[in-house]
């Protein structure tokens, strides 16, 4: 590898540092301009929704723009859907509470049919949000096909949990970390991973609508 080509890769990883550091502070800045409680589920949503542009190959995008506009589209929609997933996660934690403190009151079925339906919710929790960065739909659309994905595609479901695992657990460990390149890092593996899918799906709707 010659000094020009080391220069190259440098500055491409320069530009995915910018990037990455942006993008984060953006989510911070728009979820706080929703106090938190309005903000963050459309900020997550337009994190996704740059996300998506780069993986595809648009990496010269206007973050901010980009960002504003999808923020503001679909502002009642991820709210609608943030919403409705934060309320069912509240009601199973706690159910957890209480499973746990009466465990030796129970039969084996309660904790076995409670970690079913957390299985179901954590696919939710992972899919819908990417589904709704890339496809137009009203949000139990969104949570069936993520319940579709999270099952036929249990191996992508299982990594895209680990990367979210693993930033967090790193940004955790480094708190510095946090305000730069946690929801950014996140975004973007999370995308790669939804994108691998949603390509493949996309082909196969344009070839059964060309035969």
């Amino acid at each position: 590898m010659n000094g020009k080509q080391i220069v190259t890769k440098l500055d491409a990883l320069l530009q995915w540092i910018v990037r990455l550091v942006l993008l984060n502070i953006l989510w911070i800045l728009f979820s706080a301009l929703g106090l938190f409680a309005a903000g963050v589920f459309p900020a997550t949503a337009a994190v996704l929704a740059v996300a998506r542009k780069w993986v595809m190959g648009e990496q010269d995008i206007k973050i901010w723009s980009t960002f504003k506009q999808v923020y503001r589209q679909e502002f009642l929609a991820a709210n609608s859907m943030g919403w409705i997933l934060s309320v069912i996660g509240a009601i199973l934690y706690f159910n957890y509470q209480v499973m746990t403190s009466h465990i030796q009151e129970m039969s084996f079925v309660v904790p076995f049919a409670f970690y079913f339906i957390v299985f179901f919710y954590t696919m939710l929790v992972i899919w819908s949000f990417p589904l709704l960065a890339h496809y137009k739909a009203n949000w139990h659309q969104h949570f069936k096909n993520a319940i579709i994905i999270g099952l036929t595609k249990i191996h992508y479901t299982i990594v895209c949990g680990a990367v979210v695992f693993a930033v967090l657990y790193f940004s955790l460990s480094f708190p510095g970390l946090l305000p730069f390149f946690t929801i950014s890092t996140i975004g973007v593996g999370c995308m790669w991973l939804a994108l691998q899918i949603f390509s493949q799906l996309d082909q196969d709707q344009t070839h059964q609508a060309a035969n």
